[in-house]
């Protein structure tokens, strides 16, 4: 039997240190091809190129033996994704994982990551996908302590598969070079950003701005993301990328919508 085919690709580019740990811990479970973006894309969510062309080339990051097959990509983590699938890789992946991001994509962050956008997107071409992130936002973040964490999920995905719809959000605690006590099924927690613009002004006169917030968390559950992070633990959550509120469905219906 051939070696599982693993996609890997991130929002942080093709040289940060997140995504060459991801290839290592990857690399033991089977044969690894690399698509990822060129320059960082972090905070892109799930855009696309569809007014300027797209490049892609073979590179060659890590030189020690058995170095996997990398191409650098012009576009988005989204793009790198299509791009993947359908031009580059020899056959259909049996797994894609995108990360490891510098930083956290938990609660209301999944909604702009383009760490998961890019997992998002392996998804909705029916790959079993997975976002890898680190609570930590230093280029030199100790990414040591995930590596169980990220080899046992990923492993227990390329055995299991994933429902229909559906990929995983794993976000990991910083802590401090040990590793995380556990891992945790849980749900997104509710939360969102207090956001200001911190405007200024150039030598020329002109304005500009500065997007600055703090992280509000509304949700006192023991079941969500921000709770097992809080407790060193490692979150996994389930996303499904149908944006259809089930639940408002016949609400909406009676509604004075018809003639």
């Amino acid at each position: 039997m051939p070696k599982p085919l693993i996609l890997v690709t991130n929002d942080d580019g093709i040289t940060a240190p997140g995504l060459r740990h991801l290839i290592r811990y990857m690399s033991g479970l089977g044969e690894v091809v690399v698509v990822a973006p060129d320059s960082p894309q972090s905070g892109m969510g799930h855009a696309i190129t569809l007014d300027n062309t797209l490049y892609s080339k073979k590179v060659v990051i890590d030189r020690e033996a058995g170095a996997p097959r990398e191409f650098s990509c012009s576009g988005t983590p989204a793009d790198c994704v299509k791009l993947a699938l359908q031009e580059i890789l020899p056959r259909r992946p049996d797994l894609c994982v995108s990360g490891i991001n510098h930083g956290s994509n938990s609660s209301i962050n999944v909604i702009y990551s383009g760490t998961m956008s890019a997992a998002i997107e392996a998804g909705i071409e029916g790959v079993p996908a997975i976002g890898f992130s680190l609570c930590d936002y230093s280029w030199e973040a100790d990414f040591k302590p995930c590596a169980e964490a990220v080899k046992t999920i990923a492993a227990e995905t390329l055995k299991n598969g994933l429902p229909d719809g559906v990929v995983l959000n794993v976000n990991i605690p910083a802590t401090n070079g040990v590793p995380p006590r556990g891992i945790r099924v849980c749900r997104q927690a509710r939360a969102n950003w207090k956001e200001r613009f911190d405007k200024r002004t150039n030598p020329n006169g002109k304005d500009y701005y500065w997007l600055t917030g703090e992280f509000e968390l509304l949700d006192k559950g023991e079941d969500t993301d921000e709770w097992a992070l809080a407790h060193d633990l490692v979150s996994v959550v389930p996303v499904q990328f149908d944006l259809t509120a089930h639940h408002a469905i016949q609400p909406i219906s009676n509604w004075k919508l018809y003639e």
